[in-house]
C-alpha cells in the first residue's frame, strides 16, 4: 500500500500511544481524530461519527479518514461500500510479467491450497482488513485443514483477554479489535472453536520491529513450546506472511521469524496484492480478472509444472485472485445485461453507495442463505442498522450479519447459516426499534 496507512491489526486504542504516534508520524489534528473515534461507545456509534466527520477532514486527513471509514463500512455490512471508499492500492510490482492463458490456468484455490498445505507444519494467509472478501478463504479452508491435522488457529484481531472464548464458543465485542466485530471475522472464530481449533491470540500492542518480533515469539511459545507436533494455521494482515524483508521495509516480518524459531518453512499466501480498486481498472489485478474470469477465489497454476504462481516468490509462494465484488449489478443493473459485471461502465452518476445490492460471495458457497429484509424494518429512522445474532449467544456476540438502511423504500438482505436468531433493529442513537426471532433455512 501507498501513502500514510493505517497499522494492520492494532487499529483505535494503540494507535492512541506515544509509540505509534511516534511510529507513523502522525499530527495532531489526525490524533484528535483518533482520540474522537476512541470515545465513540460502539461501531454503529463509530460509523455515524465517521460519516459526518470525514467530508469536513482537510484533505491529508482525508485519506486516513476514508481508511477508518472503510474498515467501519465492512465492520457493519456495507461490503461493497468498504471496497468503493478505500483510498488506498497496493504498490505495484516493478516490471512484473503477469501470466497468460497459455502457461497458465485457474485452480479453485481452496481445493489447491489444501493439497500445497498437506506436508507443511505452519499455514498462513493475509488479509486486507477493509475488504471482508479476504476473509472468505479462510473460512473455507478452516474444515479442510482440521481434516488434514491442523489444531491451532491464530488469528491477529483476538486478544488475550478473553479466557472464556473457548468454553462460550464465540467472540463478544470485547474478545479483540475493532475488526473483528465484522460479521465473517466473528464466524472465522467461531467456526475454528466448533471444528475443533485451539485458538491462539497472539497480536502485540508493540509497533514495527518489536510488533513483528512479539508475534513471532508469541506463536512459537503458545504453540510450538508446548505441543512439538503442532500444526499451524494463522489468519493475519497484509506483509506479516512474508517470508524476508521487502513489504515492510527494513522491518523482518513476522513469518520470516517464525520460520527460523520453529525451522518449518510456512506456506505463506497472499490475497492482498491484487485486489479490487475501483480507481484503477487498468492494473494488474483487473487484467488478472480479464484474462482468468473468476466465480469464486482461484490461484493459477503453471500447465507445465504444476507449479502455483507467486508474483514475489522470496517474500510468499502464491497468489490468489478474489472475483470482482462491485459491479453493475451492485447498483442494480439487472443480471441478464451481458455488461453488468463489466466495472469499467460504472460512473459517479450510477454509484448511489446508499443503497447496494450486497455482494454473491456472502453465501459462502451456500453455506448461507439469503433472508430479504426491507427499510420497514427502521419504522421511518433513517439511519438504521439490522442485526442478526444466533439465539443462544448474549447480546455482546459478534453478529452474525448486519446491514445499514439510509432511505426508505428499499431492501436487501441478511445472510445467515441455517439456525435461529434475534434479530434486532437500532436507530442512529443505537435505540432498538425492534426485535424479533425469525428462522433462517437452508
Amino acid at each position: 500500500m501507498t501513502a500514510k496507512i493505517l497499522l494492520t491489526g492494532i487499529y483505535l486504542a494503540a494507535l492512541l500511544t506515544p509509540m505509534m504516534a511516534t511510529a507513523q508520524s502522525y499530527d495532531h489534528d489526525e490524533l484528535v481524530l483518533f482520540q474522537n473515534i476512541a470515545r465513540q461507545p460502539s461501531d454503529w456509534a463509530r460509523f455515524i461519527y465517521l460519516s459526518h466527520a470525514v467530508p469536513h477532514l482537510s484533505i491529508s486527513e482525508q485519506i486516513l479518514g476514508e481508511q477508518l471509514l472503510s474498515s467501519s463500512e465492512s465492520e457493519l455490512g456495507l461490503y461493497d461500500q468498504a471496497i468503493l471508499g478505500f483510498p488506498l492500492r497496493s504498490e505495484a510490482i516493478p516490471n512484473l510479467p503477469l501470466p497468460t492463458t497459455a502457461d497458465w490456468q485457474a485452480a479453485d484455490a481452496t481445493d489447491a491450497i489444501t493439497a500445497l498445505s498437506s506436508r507443511r507444519r505452519i499455514v498462513l494467509i493475509n488479509e486486507a482488513h477493509h475488504d471482508a472478501n479476504t476473509r472468505v478463504l479462510t473460512l473455507a479452508l478452516l474444515p479442510r485443514l482440521r481434516a488434514l491435522g491442523f489444531n491451532y488457529f491464530a488469528t491477529e484481531a483476538l486478544s488475550d483477554k478473553d479466557p472464556e472464548l473457548m468454553r462460550r464458543g464465540y467472540p463478544v465485542q470485547q474478545s479483540g479489535t475493532e475488526y473483528l466485530h465484522e460479521p465473517l471475522y466473528g464466524d472465522m472464530v467461531r467456526e475454528a472453536i466448533r471444528l475443533g481449533f485451539i485458538i491462539v491470540p497472539y497480536d502485540s500492542s508493540a509497533s514495527g520491529k518489536a510488533r513483528e518480533a512479539e508475534q513471532e515469539n508469541n506463536l512459537y511459545q503458545r504453540v510450538f513450546a508446548k505441543d512439538s507436533g503442532a500444526r499451524l494455521f494463522v489468519h493475519c494482515g497484509y506483509a506479516h506472511i512474508d517470508k524476508a524483508e521487502g513489504r515492510l521495509g527494513d522491518i523482518k516480518p513476522m513469518a520470516m521469524g517464525l520460520k527460523k524459531l520453529t525451522g518449518f518453512d510456512p506456506l505463506s499466501i497472499d490475497q492482498t496484492q491484487f485486489l479490487e480498486v475501483l480507481a484503477d481498472r487498468t492494473d494488474a489485478y483487473h487484467q488478472l480478472i480479464a484474462s482468468f474470469h473468476p466465480k469464486s477465489p482461484i490461484i493459477l497454476v503453471n500447465r507445465t509444472s504444476g507449479s502455483p504462481w507467486s508474483a514475489a516468490p522470496t517474500l510468499y509462494d502464491v497468489n490468489v485472485i478474489l472475483p470482482l465484488s462491485v459491479s453493475l449489478k451492485s447498483f442494480g443493473v439487472a443480471s441478464e445485461d451481458k455488461h453488468e459485471g463489466d466495472s469499467s461502465r460504472l460512473s459517479h452518476d450510477l454509484m448511489n453507495s446508499r443503497d447496494m445490492h450486497r455482494p454473491n460471495w456472502l453465501t459462502l458457497s451456500g453455506d448461507r442463505s439469503a433472508m430479504p429484509i426491507s427499510a420497514d424494518l427502521c419504522r421511518k429512522h433513517f439511519p438504521c442498522i439490522i442485526e442478526a445474532r444466533y439465539v443462544d449467544e448474549s447480546d455482546d456476540a459478534i453478529a452474525a450479519d448486519r446491514y445499514v438502511f439510509f432511505e426508505p423504500l428499499t431492501d436487501s438482505r441478511l445472510y445467515l447459516r441455517p439456525g435461529r436468531y434475534r434479530l434486532r433493529t437500532m436507530d442512529s442513537d443505537s435505540e432498538v426499534l425492534s426485535e424479533q426471532t425469525i428462522q433462517a433455512s437452508k
